[in-house]
């Protein structure tokens, strides 16, 4: 899933997918987790953009990379072959702007958002704004998290992204998912202001430690809407729905197996009301009982909801299909 689906190089139009705008990467140093959120005014781009900006390594760290990208983003391939080496952010950032491997422009144009664990489990952090990434354009970075943005309405989207993120408690992903909504304003992405959205189309992806590179613990990626349905919205619906499992009774029944090339059983004697959502956030099955059969649908990740009608509690398992 997490692989690339091109397989030569395409040079990237300047004005209709020149840029990627608004991105946050960032660590938990107390659990492992690394993720990523980002959002771009792209229309037409209906597989999102989580694979063309975002690589993370599970358990060490991971790489932004935006503004003027190449398909595949070569420089972000190599960003992280070098962390997997073990260079530092900083030092990734430096041989990435003296070996750009991208021909839309030069590394003036590139921007770079990179977060990861030393050795002895320190936080890292670097990012880089080229002198010809479009206005508004900043990096960021913090402790645990660097931020970044360009073609942007003003600095007001970085410090609201910023502001939501160290202001929010709980996990990894709720501080990641309130950061996106810092940057939940028209024209956020300065491209989409006449529409009325921050953006066109969005994600959110968190790896656990010992999540392998193709099975992220969370990953929610919205293609691209039509003009004027704002994506974070809908960021924001999957996450709640996929997430919410407060006061279900039954939280540590199983769906098995998992994964699946078929039928789904729910490990309890109950019936419930079962709802299966694509990756995309899409309603795409509902059912009753005990068991839901995706045999006909395409390989990937999906969200099965059960629902407990006596006592409206729900909750959300991911599950894989594959052949």
């Amino acid at each position: 899933m997490r692989s690339l689906l091109f397989t030569f190089l395409i040079l990237l139009n300047f004005q209709s997918f020149s840029q990627d705008t608004f991105s946050i990467i960032a660590v938990d140093p107390e659990t492992g987790e690394v993720g990523a959120a980002g959002a771009t005014c792209l229309f037409g781009q209906n597989d999102g953009i989580i694979d063309i900006i975002s690589s993370i390594i599970p358990g060490k760290g991971g790489v932004l990379s935006q503004a003027y990208v190449c398909i595949p983003n070569v420089n972000m391939n190599n960003a992280i072959s070098l962390m997997d080496q073990g260079y530092t952010p900083s030092q990734i950032i430096t041989w990435l702007n003296n070996n750009d491997q991208c021909s839309a422009g030069n590394f003036q144009y590139r921007q770079y958002g990179i977060v990861d664990f030393d050795s002895s489990g320190e936080v890292r952090t670097a990012g880089f704004t080229g002198n010809f990434a479009d206005d508004y354009k900043e990096d960021r970075q913090g402790e645990t998290y660097s931020i970044q943005g360009n073609i942007l309405l003003d600095q007001s989207i970085i410090d609201n992204m910023e502001n939501n993120f160290l202001s929010t408690e709980g996990s990894l992903s709720d501080k990641l998912m309130a950061a996106m909504q810092g940057a939940n304003v028209a024209g956020a992405d300065s491209r989409c202001l006449e529409y009325g959205t921050s953006s066109a189309t969005a994600f959110l992806v968190v790896y656990s430690a010992n999540d392998s590179v193709d099975q992220p613990s969370l990953e929610i990626n919205i293609g691209s809407q039509q003009s004027g349905i704002e994506p974070i919205d809908i960021l924001q619906e999957s996450y709640n729905e996929f997430l919410s499992i407060e006061n279900f009774e039954d939280e540590n029944i199983k769906l098995i197996p998992n994964p699946t090339d078929g039928i789904i059983h729910v490990d309890s004697n109950k019936n419930y009301r079962i709802e299966v959502f694509s990756n995309a956030g899409k309603s795409v099955l509902k059912t009753y009982g005990n068991k839901v059969d995706i045999a006909q649908m395409q390989n990937g990740i999906y969200f099965v909801k059960l629902a407990d009608e006596n006592t409206g509690n729900v909750i959300s398992y991911k599950v894989i299909k594959k052949d």
